[in-house]
């Protein structure tokens, strides 16, 4: 699974970048369901003179062995009530985009 997003109005990218890592990220990793994400891995955007400006402030990619297992988390009590909520205090939630996939690697 895919998601990007923009950062919430009115924080800076240090405090943004700072919130996902020393807040929301132990919240995720508290809940068991979390046990579940075989890996996960997030990227932010870097100066790039030569190239556009992205649409979005973090690209988050999390692995799972199956949509089961996605769904097993995503929509457990645990992250609904825990981690969910929590969401709105660093993401404009407008902004979020996801996707599904199954991985293809050409090269390595």
């Amino acid at each position: 699974m895919a998601i990007t997003f923009k950062r919430k109005q009115g924080r800076s990218v240090d405090d943004f970048q700072a919130y996902r890592r020393d807040v929301h990220a132990p919240l995720l990793f508290a809940i068991p369901e979390a046990k579940l994400i075989r890996r996960f891995v997030i990227s932010y955007p870097i100066a790039a003179p030569n190239w556009p400006e992205p649409s979005y402030d973090a690209l988050v990619e999390t692995w799972f062995d199956s949509v089961e297992d996605i769904d097993a988390l995503f929509f457990s009590e645990n992250f609904l009530t825990k981690v969910d909520p929590d969401h709105i205090n660093f993401i404009d939630l407008s902004t979020a985009q996801r996707i599904v996939s199954k991985e293809l690697v050409v090269v390595e």
